[in-house]
């Protein structure tokens, strides 16, 4: 989502406020009856300059090309996987309509508040009809949007260039055409311990988060930088709508649960009784991030209140009652549950495994790499996963999304169904009133974590090392790469 942050726009965009701002959309008005939302475009949005177009220029955004791009999520045959995020929401015959040139029009089935919200998430970024028309299945490799930044050339797993997109609408206070940057270089390693090693050479202007094995020379328990790297680097931290978690497949239908264990939901709600979520973060983490203690919705987010949703904590006496409980005292009896995770977070599902053990909960972790995961994760062949959810834009029900029954995987990897949960959900989405649909968030979230289809770890915190000289680079809340006013002294 990064580089796709750089490339193009949304009709709408999240500040540093957490507040939904105009991008392409220079306004817009909301009906009474909330189910006809009209987009006002701005003239001055140019696509980038590329051979699709007539003479290889760019040519201006029109209403037109927002229909497309949101038919396109929608279409099978684009096989999308963000199609979910229109579920359910959108008008089928005259949801999606193009006014005039400047004058775009969403209608809704029903009432939904977020909706602003997802129609900032990267899924719908506007794109034209003629380069997907023109690269076909290589669209992916020649990306052609309207963002600060416009694409020159990518290696995978090498390197992605981009440069300056000198047509790009945005200027700051003082009337300069943004970016500032000439163009940007994203460098790919397998090895976090390379980037912080080519960092320090400064090679690199900034990595994000640190290898786990440096942690400790860089960073002190209290997550603060230590003397001897003061002046030489830049610590930024900042709090993260992103949250860390385990995953557990409760589908009772699907062969790998009937086998397990985990389809009790009392060994659910031992494993995550069986360690130290506070002590992980301490001593992995050096105290990046807050132990998740409450609900899947992390903090941050207005309707997070931990007094509210009651989750897990380090309850090792707990664990065995639970353990008794579901036929296996002290563990007898259970098997071996495999833990999937990837090679950057291998440290922490080892210390979790092995504090499980120590209760009677024998974890077998299997470190796969990342595209592995997500294809088990999206059929339904991981039964214990490691997960992460970044939120797409700042509301709980984002979060709640994820153990919807409606959806799919993604985003309801666990494939968790609950009528009561999904009432609830439901409920919410129709509540205008803050206070009262943030209860019912409350509500729905204690639900689910009552079920235990998930383990929270911890509601995490952006970490990026940046050299001294980069400035004008914020970090926020939904970590999205932010250059548009990056400027590099030298």
């Amino acid at each position: 989502m990064w580089a796709v942050h750089q490339l193009y726009n949304t009709l709408v965009e999240v500040d540093k406020d957490l507040h939904i701002v105009p991008s392409i959309a220079r306004s817009w008005d909301i009906s009474d009856d909330r189910l006809t939302y009209t987009f006002h475009l701005r003239p001055d949005v140019i696509f980038h300059d590329d051979a699709a177009f007539t003479n290889a220029r760019g040519r201006q955004l029109i209403a037109n090309d927002v229909v497309y791009s949101f038919r396109r999520i929608i279409d099978k045959a684009t096989a999308s996987p963000g199609a979910w995020i229109f579920n359910g929401k959108i008008d089928s015959v005259n949801g999606l309509k193009a006014v005039d040139d400047s004058t775009f029009q969403l209608k809704l089935i029903r009432p939904y508040i977020p909706i602003l919200g997802i129609l900032s998430m990267q899924y719908c970024s506007i794109i034209p009809k003629e380069a997907v028309e023109k690269y076909g299945v290589d669209f992916r490799q020649h990306p052609v949007g309207t963002g600060p930044f416009a694409f020159v050339a990518w290696e995978e797993g090498q390197a992605l260039i981009l440069k300056e997109n000198k047509n790009y609408f945005e200027r700051d206070s003082a009337g300069n055409r943004l970016p500032y940057l000439e163009g940007i270089k994203v460098s790919f390693y397998d090895s976090k311990a390379t980037e912080f090693l080519l960092f320090r050479q400064r090679q690199l202007e900034f990595i994000n988060d640190i290898e786990s094995s440096f942690k400790d020379e860089v960073l002190t328990k209290n997550a603060e930088l230590r003397k001897e790297w003061e002046g030489k680097i830049v610590l930024q931290t900042h709090p993260y709508l992103n949250i860390e978690y385990l995953g557990i497949l409760v589908d009772s239908s699907n062969g790998l649960v009937k086998n397990s264990p985990v389809r009790q939901k009392k060994i659910r709600q031992a494993i995550n009784y069986g360690f130290d979520r506070r002590k992980m973060v301490l001593y992995l983490r050096n105290s990046l991030g807050i132990p998740a203690e409450s609900g899947f919705v992390p903090a941050g987010l207005p309707s997070f209140d931990s007094s509210k949703v009651k989750g897990y904590s380090y309850n090792p006496v707990k664990c065995k009652q639970l353990l008794a409980e579901a036929g296996f005292p002290d563990g007898k009896g259970l098997t071996p549950i495999k833990l999937l995770t990837i090679p950057i977070y291998s440290d922490l599902a080892e210390f979790i495994a092995k504090q499980l053990e120590e209760v009677g909960i024998p974890i077998h972790v299997d470190v796969v790499q990342k595209s592995l995961l997500l294809e088990l994760t999206a059929n339904s062949r991981a039964l214990f996963f490691r997960g992460s959810w970044i939120a797409d834009y700042p509301d709980a029900e984002n979060y709640l999304s994820v153990f919807y029954s409606k959806n799919p995987a993604p985003p309801n990897y666990t494939r968790y169904k609950n009528p009561v949960f999904d009432a609830l959900f439901e409920k919410a989405l129709a509540e205008t009133n803050d206070t009262l649909r943030y209860k019912l968030y409350q509500q729905a979230d204690q639900v689910m974590i009552n079920d235990a289809p998930v383990v929270p770890l911890w509601y995490d915190e952006v970490i990026h090392l940046v050299q001294p000289n980069v400035k004008g680079f914020d970090p926020n809340s939904l970590n999205l790469l932010e250059l548009r006013r990056t400027r590099i002294e030298r």
